[in-house]
C-alpha cells in the first residue's frame, strides 16, 4: 500500500509516492536481514543491528520514502548501524588470546561442518571488520567499487585496496591444498 499527497508541490508538481514502512519492510527486511549476517556473523547481533537500523528509519520514513534508491540508503543505514555496534563493543569488550571452554574437542569437531562452505565463513570471520565490509558488499550484495564507497565513507581506492587485501587474505587461509614450502 503507498501512500500520494494529492496536492500539488510549488511548482505544480505531484509529490512522489512513498511506499508504506510496514510492506517496505515485509517486502525487503530479509534482505537486510542476510547483509547483516555476513557483516557481523551472527544471527542474533544481525537482527540488532538490523532492528536498530530499522528504528531510526520509521520517524524519517516520509523523507527516506522519497529518495531515489530507497534500498540503497537503508543498506547504508544498517551497515553505519554494525558499525557503531562494532565500536560499542571494541570498547566495552576486551579480547583476550585463550578464552576458557566447557566444550570438549570432540563436541567442536562435530559441531563443525566440513563443507566448503563452512570454511569459506569461518575464514570470512577472520578478516578484519573493514576488509570483511568489502569483501561482502562487493561479492554478496554485488555492489559496485563506487557504490561500497560511497556506503561506508571511504574513498573508492580504499574500498579496493580493501577488497583486494581481504581476498588475498582469503586465497592465503584457504589455499588450494597444496603444501606451502
Amino acid at each position: 500500500m503507498e501512500t500520494v499527497a494529492d496536492r500539488p508541490e510549488a511548482g505544480g508538481e505531484q509529490r512522489m509516492a512513498v511506499p508504506a514502512f510496514d510492506d517496505w519492510v515485509a517486502a525487503r527486511g530479509p534482505a537486510l536481514l542476510r547483509l547483516a549476517y555476513t557483516l557481523t556473523g551472527s544471527a542474533a547481533d544481525a537482527e540488532d543491528v538490523v532492528q536498530d537500523a530499522l528504528a531510526r528509519a520509521l520517524p524519517r520514513w516520509e523523507r527516506i520514502g522519497r529518495v531515489e534508491d530507497v534500498d540503497a540508503y537503508v543498506r547504508r543505514m544498517v551497515v553505519n548501524a554494525h558499525t557503531s555496534w562494532w565500536r560499542r563493543w571494541r570498547r566495552r569488550e576486551s579480547p583476550v588470546e585463550d578464552a576458557i571452554s566447557t566444550r570438549t574437542p570432540a563436541v567442536e569437531a562435530a559441531r563443525l561442518e566440513p563443507d566448503e562452505r563452512s570454511r569459506l565463513w569461518r575464514a570470512c570471520r577472520a578478516l578484519p571488520e573493514a576488509q570483511r565490509t568489502a569483501v561482502v558488499l562487493r561479492y554478496y550484495e554485488q555492489l559496485e567499487y563506487a557504490e561500497i564507497a560511497a556506503l561506508t565513507g571511504v574513498r573508492e581506492v580504499s574500498v579496493r585496496s580493501r577488497v583486494s587485501r581481504g581476498l588475498a587474505a582469503l586465497r592465503a587461509e584457504l589455499g588450494d591444498g597444496e603444501e606451502e614450502a
